[in-house]
């Protein structure tokens, strides 16, 4: 049974920073490539980060790019993001998500169950 349990999210002020976890299990983790998406309140869901199924390559949406970093380790078959200088606009439930392919899309072969994550101005 394949599993994704995002942890982390929260309240934050404009400024702050925060770090989600992803811990998956039921699938073999080193083979996927990782994802980050977020959907806020009346938006479609967007990407937000990817990292390859070894670490070496990673993306980011503008918006967040230097703002953002994803990384994982394979031996606790769990990714991270680490967000700071967050935004009210970055306010979203964030989704840890995996698939075969790296790309930008979101087609994802699995999906957790999302996290809220909540700025204030």
């Amino acid at each position: 049974q394949v599993q994704l349990v995002e942890s982390g999210g929260g309240l934050v002020q404009a400024g702050g920073s925060l770090r989600l976890s992803c811990a998956a299990s039921g699938f073999t983790f080193g083979r996927y490539a990782m994802g980050w998406v977020r959907q806020a309140p009346g938006k479609k869901r967007e990407f937000v980060a990817i990292i390859s199924w070894r670490g070496v390559r990673a993306d980011y949406v503008d918006s967040v790019k230097g703002r953002f970093t994803i990384s994982r380790d394979n031996n606790r078959k769990t990714v991270y993001l680490q967000m700071n200088s967050l935004k009210p606009e970055d306010t979203a439930v964030y989704y840890c998500a995996a698939k075969i392919m790296y790309d930008g899309s979101l087609e994802y072969d699995y999906w957790g169950q999302g996290t809220q994550v909540t700025v204030s101005s």
